[in-house]
């Protein structure tokens, strides 16, 4: 899963990231200095790239709330994997980061209703703020029309398939790595003609492919972080040098609070 800039290789060294927001100071092509820009370059303090690499950030948009902007666009290309139909019943298996983006762009579809199940029940207060249901898995909702998961976990993707309804459609957009998955393939799988679906942000999703390219899927993702609500998905900021102290709470569940890049400008 190499980044678009990565350098070395994992595990160590490697300079690895994409969610880079930063203010041009040197200008590139039409873009002026001062003007703040979203990349997919790695966590750095200064960098050198070619404007057609850089994505401007309307000054509406706080520079925090743009870090989301990889993340947006991943949530939007599995939507588009998805193919949600007005006032489909769809359910969505992990509520992290990426998980609630998906349920925020398919709340936004007429009619569409939409449960975020996790494990944590704290992220409630995240279904909440997008006018989602919530549900614990063992009270998951079934039949669904389509069942979105994003949980990377066995028990997650088990889930999903449990409560999709007849000839649904369960999108994988968990990334498992070299990790092997233990899947329930018996009971209704099979009987039902469930269909699993993968869906990757390196490709833009067939239905839109022969129009969009990658930029204008950014672009696209890059305006839909306008809505406020979204604010509900970040916390403050922990800084680089502290990461030490801080990161160990924060995996744990311990410390509450999510780890976002640091802002430069």
């Amino acid at each position: 899963m190499t980044a678009p800039f990565q350098v070395g290789s994992f595990p160590f060294p490697v300079k690895y990231g994409y969610a880079n927001v930063a203010e041009v100071i040197e200008p590139a092509g039409e873009l002026p200095a001062g003007q703040r820009v979203f990349s997919l370059f790695p966590h750095q303090s200064a960098f050198l790239l070619p404007a057609s690499a850089l994505y401007p950030i309307p000054e509406s948009l706080p520079s925090i709330r743009a870090t989301l902007a990889a993340n947006m666009e991943t949530a939007l290309n599995i939507t588009w994997d998805a193919s949600i139909l007005p006032c489909s019943h769809v359910s969505v298996v992990g509520v992290g980061t990426l998980g609630a983006l998906v349920g925020y762009i398919c709340r936004h579809i007429a009619g569409v209703h939409i449960t975020l199940i996790d494990v944590n029940e704290r992220r409630q207060d995240i279904a909440d703020e997008f006018s989602c249901e919530f549900a614990t898995p063992d009270a998951a909702p079934e039949n669904q029309d389509v069942v979105i998961h994003c949980s990377a976990s066995d028990t997650g993707l088990n889930t999903a398939i449990r409560i999709a309804g007849s000839e649904a459609k369960i999108i994988e957009a968990s990334w498992y790595g070299s990790q092997h998955s233990n899947l329930v393939l018996g009971g209704g799988f099979h009987s039902q003609r469930l269909n699993l679906i993968s869906s990757q942000v390196g490709q833009v999703a067939p239905a839109m492919r022969p129009r969009w390219s990658h930029r204008r899927r950014m672009e696209a993702a890059i305006s839909l972080l306008e809505d406020d609500v979204l604010e509900a998905l970040l916390a403050p900021p922990i800084q680089f040098e502290s990461t030490p102290e801080d990161l160990p709470g924060v995996f744990s569940g311990k410390k509450d609070t999510v780890f976002q890049p640091i802002v430069y400008s």
